[in-house]
């Protein structure tokens, strides 16, 4: 069977740092060739369809290395198919999944449940996490053969408990694995003792305002978990990952320098970056996650890591709950935000604001996720990488509603928020998933290659 052929003509293509003119062609599931500055195809190309790109910026498919899909044992709030499809109207073409699920992915056998639902319902690329905790760390070496994105460390308890806390575990662990550890950092001591002064500063049992969720999950608890992160990756001499930092005092204990020379590496995610605890007045629970959003000038710090190259990545924590698990305050409300839907338009709408460049998006949402999980051949438009391609359109107008939004809890904080740009077409694997509003779902993602 003959592979389709497919020229993207007039595009902007923003890649490896510059924004070009240029043509694409894709055969079958991959990237035939890339034509800047009017260069013409190496030999005479019949197509079997053109797409006129004039307006529009053509990047790589956003890789999320950081979601809970919630697939198995919470498919009430979430699904492989349904947030697949919200990942693809969002222009992500690759994710990778944790592992606080029902069962956890913690052992051999809930693994290959995971993988096999993924290559059952995800419409896009994916992988998953195998879960550390204080026990299994022995099984790490039997993963050799399973093509996992890296080993997810809880050092601070989040939705489904899988806190390691034991400095001897946290040792055996960052000693025991070649593959990348990624970190929810937390001092969970420090947050206990937190919650036991604030109940008893407002008299209170079982909860407490929204506004004290900050004070609670604290800025030193984040710090401390971090710094020691740091120090049991240094020692072990181990591929650390840190994710969703919250706090400016954070940065301090990284350094800038080129990212195929770190070692240790950073991620902020979208809700950091957007809102900031003046926003729980708005918005409340719908912006509650663990660690917590904290103040403007926490925010302003880590938009700021971004550009100076202290944080590497930017992700979602694309994390859903149905409404009624966000009743509460901050201690009964569940943490969690369902955002990947719309991931890259809030990061093109601070590209409007003078925040980020274009460039640097493109940079931290696809090239770098690529390089420090070792993905093989996706994250640049380069020939011969798989065609995971997103389309993008800038002064175009339209709003979030219930009615469009595609994650399967049926809300998120950004409904009613009118965006500037839209995402107009998603490739992924050459294949047209996402078409203006329209969602595909005949062909299904792959799983992620590493090279390790």
């Amino acid at each position: 069977m003959k592979n389709k052929r497919t020229l993207i003509y007039n595009a902007t293509l923003v890649n490896e740092g510059k924004k070009e003119t240029g043509s694409l062609i894709i055969e079958g599931n991959t990237i035939k060739e890339v034509l800047l500055h009017k260069k013409q195809a190496s030999t005479p190309q019949k197509y079997d369809e053109k797409i006129d790109a004039t307006g529009l910026y053509l990047i790589p498919g956003i890789i999320d290395t950081h979601v809970h899909f919630r697939d198995p044992g919470m498919t009430q709030k979430a699904d492989f198919s349904t947030e697949s499809a919200a990942a693809v109207a969002g222009g992500v073409t690759s994710i990778c999944d944790m592992p606080n699920t029902i069962p956890q992915t913690t052992s051999l056998e809930a693994l290959d449940e995971k993988l096999t639902l993924m290559a059952d319902k995800s419409l896009v690329n994916y992988s998953c996490y195998f879960g550390a905790t204080n026990s299994n760390f022995k099984l790490f070496r039997e993963l050799e053969n399973y093509p996992i994105c890296g080993i997810k460390l809880f050092m601070g308890a989040s939705t489904g408990n899988m806190l390691v806390d034991r400095r001897k575990t946290l040792e055996e662990i960052f000693n025991g694995t070649n593959y990348l550890i990624a970190t929810h950092c937390e001092n969970n001591d420090l947050i206990s003792k937190n919650r036991a002064w604030y109940l008893k500063k407002e008299n209170q049992t079982d909860d407490l305002p929204l506004s004290l969720h900050p004070f609670i999950r604290s800025e030193e608890a984040c710090y401390q978990s971090t710094a020691l992160a740091i120090e049991l990756a240094t020692q072990a001499k181990a591929r650390l990952h840190i994710l969703h930092l919250s706090t400016a005092k954070e940065l301090s204990l990284f350094t800038k320098e080129p990212l195929e020379n770190k070692q240790i590496t950073a991620e902020a995610c979208v809700g950091h970056l957007i809102f900031s605890d003046a926003d729980y007045s708005t918005l409340g629970t719908k912006i509650k996650c663990n660690p917590a959003i904290k103040t403007l000038n926490d925010r302003e710090a880590l938009r700021n890591g971004i550009n100076a190259g202290l944080i590497d990545t930017i992700a979602t924590d694309h994390a859903p709950h149905l409404l009624k698990d966000k009743e509460g305050g901050a201690l009964k409300a569940a943490s969690g935000t369902p955002s990947i839907q719309y991931s890259l338009v809030n990061m093109l709408e601070l590209v409007d604001e003078g925040v980020f460049s274009i460039e640097t998006i493109v940079e931290k949402m696809c090239h770098a996720p690529a390089k420090i999980y070792k993905i093989a051949k996706r994250g640049f438009i380069r020939p011969g990488y798989a065609a995971d391609l997103v389309l993008v359109k800038p002064n175009n107008q339209w709003t979030v509603t219930k009615d469009n939004i595609l994650s399967k809890c049926g809300w998120t904080p950004f409904e009613n928020h009118t965006y500037n740009w839209s995402i107009e077409k998603t490739f992924v694997n050459g294949k047209l998933l996402y078409n203006q509003n329209q969602v595909t779902t005949t062909h299904k993602g792959e799983l992620l290659n590493f090279d390790l």
